[in-house]
């Protein structure tokens, strides 16, 4: 099958659960499984029943999102399947990831871990300098079909030969709101929606 391109996938809330590991990390830190208080959130802090902290407790916290935090996090249900589809179709899949570059390689292992068909992770900042998206300087060197991602801000400034799909999940709270919207191309309610609208093309 002749290929089509590659797709460029952001992880954490597109194929990976970031929010239902976080509870983890927490028990990790304080030795009790937070309750979920709104499983529509798009922030850990507001889907648990968590405290925000500050200095020492705040260092526990941070101290267990280690290398076994970032080998460890459950796949969004269906985006396993859905990248499968995307490879059937005649696609090639990465993943670009807000992510220090010294857990890059636990990223790659996760993956590999749960089926993921992604042999490459790209790991850049996550802040965004002058407003553009941290992620756009390594896309314009893929030059991928398109981008997915599930946080607005990381599709501004994305070159518009770029087909931008911004996954609306959890919406208590969501940044995926406002003007800012016009940078997305589509707007999908999950992976294996994106992936069913692109494998009909």
């Amino acid at each position: 099958m002749a290929r089509k391109g590659i797709i460029a996938l952001d992880a954490d809330g597109v194929l990976l659960d970031y929010g239902l590991a976080y509870a983890g990390a927490w028990q990790k830190a304080f030795g009790q499984l937070p309750r979920e208080r709104d499983p529509l959130a798009y922030w850990p802090i507001d889907r648990w029943d968590v405290e925000r902290l500050a200095d020492e407790r705040l260092d526990m916290l941070r101290r267990c999102f280690d290398e076994e935090f970032w080998c460890g996090i459950p796949p969004v249900p269906g985006a396993v399947e859905a990248c499968h589809l995307l490879i059937a179709a005649g696609f090639e899949l990465v993943c670009v990831t807000a992510l220090p570059e010294e857990f890059r390689s636990a990223r790659e292992r996760n993956l590999r871990a749960h089926g993921f068909p992604i042999d490459m992770v790209h790991a850049t900042d996550n802040i965004a300098p002058g407003g553009h998206s941290p992620k756009a300087e390594t896309l314009h060197r893929l030059r991928p079909v398109a981008f997915v991602d599930d946080y607005l801000p990381y599709l501004i400034g994305i070159d518009s030969s770029i087909h931008r799909a911004l996954i609306m999940r959890a919406a208590t709270g969501s940044p995926n709101v406002g003007e800012a919207l016009r940078f997305a191309d589509s707007q999908h309610a999950d992976l294996s929606a994106f992936a069913k609208s692109w494998t009909r093309q």
